[in-house]
């Protein structure tokens, strides 16, 4: 028997009805390479989405064809997402820290007849003008007066836009057509695309806007510092429109302490989302200047482990709780959220933090589990490792122009990841498949390593990989970024050795000035791996 239910199309579409219509007073403030803050509300934000679209539809593009955006976290990217995506068109946001081969890669891999720029990353382009042989229009995001001098053939966007009705007349279609496009930071081979759906980014938004995740409501005010440019600002994009939350852009910013820290008490900002490196930067800027951040309640920290002792710092001095969260390009990229349970939330401080430090629960929409070398589900005890393997409806299926099968029989994706799920649920990532080291047998985490390192008021930034020992198979080494004054080796294993088990302590330890990192900021391992192949270990 088939339910007697209305067959409504979950697109962005309605997302923007939704927003316009009930919350049009609500802000969006922007920091922008042309204006240091741009305001306006969600009315004046939806009819130049609507004028955007009318530009889109002079163009003579097709359903489905890709739309690419080179841009910071501001207004205009905002309109982009919606007029692009609404129209039948696939958002492909194009991360501007790529390299040059890469960037070449997904922008002709996408086949994007536009791009829409900011001016600041217009010289990312330039380095490729040569390769940029099916893009038709280049459209860069600014003003007249603002136009920047280029070598190639650019459009001004507030031109293109100029007294345009702030109506416009949307295609209906299915909830599954491809709504955008977003590339993996290539840690292996090229870049992968991942074609997300309406009806996908429409859930994730939903699964992300819930109380026991985001929790965000018309009084929250959200600074998303997590970059438009990758998988989608983690939906906030999406999700402060469909709650009426007000917005606050970074813009270039997003990266600057004390610009942050600046516009967070200006706007009176409650939540905030971004990499520990963000978190870092900040903390550094309130301790020299003691200043804080007064309307902060809490922030959601993912891209990368966030240190306990960013952690700590943030709510003792500031009173700001921290939320791991985890997740994957594949993902859209929730996967997991980390909030604490009722029966553990009179726990000592010492046994609730080590919950914190998890990546947390999976919310609604996302299945996951933890799978041994012969595909069998492990026990939830918190010790039993595996490979993570994950599902739901805003889970890639497969990749973007790329004939490979990555659903198992049992409609999992293998995430690349290794993990432990304890008897509550939360779920602990242990390391990389392909970082994880093993040594006699054993396997040493590499996260858990770094974690351990950068606690140390020394450590501004640590990397462990794994080095060829003749006995043991595998040792660590670890590679530190000094902060201040550089502590010895003794000094660090010392303070490391009540925090993981004394056989992990890493066999050497190398003082640099830099460590490699991927586009979207994580350390780039493999880089590492070949620079330090053949490295002679001193036990060894």
């Amino acid at each position: 028997m088939i339910g007697q239910m209305m067959d409504f199309q979950l697109t962005i579409n309605s997302v923007m009805r939704h927003g316009r219509s009930l919350y049009g007073n609500q802000e969006i403030v922007s920091v922008t390479s042309d204006n240091p803050l741009h305001r306006y509300t969600f009315e004046e934000a939806f009819g130049r989405v609507c004028q955007v679209a009318g530009v889109l539809a002079d163009m003579g593009l097709n359903a489905g064809d890709r739309v690419g955006t080179l841009a910071w976290n501001d207004y205009r990217h905002f309109e982009i997402y919606y007029a692009v995506s609404c129209s039948e068109l696939v958002t492909h946001t194009i991360n501007p820290r790529l390299f040059p081969e890469q960037l070449d890669f997904v922008v002709n891999h996408a086949e994007d007849r536009v791009i829409f720029v900011d001016p600041t990353l217009l010289p990312a382009l330039e380095a490729i003008k040569d390769k940029l042989t099916k893009v038709e229009r280049i459209i860069v995001m600014t003003s007249e007066e603002h136009m920047p001098d280029s070598s190639l053939a650019l459009e001004c966007y507030e031109t293109l836009l100029a007294g345009r009705p702030t109506e416009f007349t949307f295609p209906e279609f299915d909830e599954k057509t491809a709504s955008s496009l977003c590339y993996t930071s290539g840690t292996t081979g090229d870049p992968k695309g991942v074609l997300y759906s309406h009806r996908s980014t429409v859930l994730h938004a939903m699964g992300g806007a819930v109380p026991s995740v985001f929790g965000l409501t018309t009084d929250d005010i959200i600074l998303p510092i997590v970059p438009m440019f990758h998988v989608n600002a983690w939906a906030i994009p999406y999700a402060a429109v469909m709650s009426g939350t007000k917005l606050v852009f970074p813009g270039p910013k997003m990266g600057d302490g004390a610009a942050i820290a600046d516009l967070i008490n200006a706007e009176k900002v409650t939540v905030s989302a971004g990499v520990p490196t963000v978190w870092l930067a900040m903390l550094n800027h309130l301790r020299e200047t003691k200043q804080t951040v007064e309307t902060l309640t809490r922030i959601i920290v993912g891209g990368a482990a966030c240190p306990q002792a960013i952690m700590e710092e943030m709510e003792q001095a500031h009173g700001v709780y921290v939320h791991h969260a985890w997740g994957m390009t594949e993902m859209s990229p929730l996967g997991t959220f980390n909030t604490i349970k009722p029966e553990l939330s009179d726990l000592p401080a010492d046994e609730k933090m080590a919950y914190r430090l998890k990546q947390g629960l999976p919310p609604y929409g996302v299945e996951l589990d933890v799978f041994d070398e012969e595909g069998n589900a492990q026990p939830h005890d918190g010790t039993s490792f595996g490979s993570l393997r994950v599902r739901g409806p805003w889970i890639a299926s497969g990749y973007f122009k790329l004939d490979k099968e990555i659903i198992d029989e049992n409609g999992y994706m293998d995430t690349g990841d290794v993990a432990v799920i304890d008897e509550h649920g939360y779920m602990q990532i242990t390391d990389r498949a392909k970082d994880v080291i093993k040594t006699g047998g054993e396997w040493i985490s590499s996260i858990d390593l770094e974690n351990a390192a950068i606690g140390h008021p020394g450590v501004a930034e640590a990397c462990v990989i794994g080095i060829h020992h003749p006995k043991w198979d595998e040792r660590p080494l670890m590679l530190v970024i000094a902060a201040g004054e550089q502590p010895s080796k003794e000094e660090l294993n010392a303070y490391m050795s009540d925090k993981v088990a004394k056989w992990w302590l890493p066999d050497d330890i190398i003082f640099v000035q830099e460590l490699p990192h991927t586009a979207t900021g994580k350390l780039d391992k493999k880089v590492l791996r070949t620079q330090y192949k053949g490295y002679k270990l001193p036990t060894a």
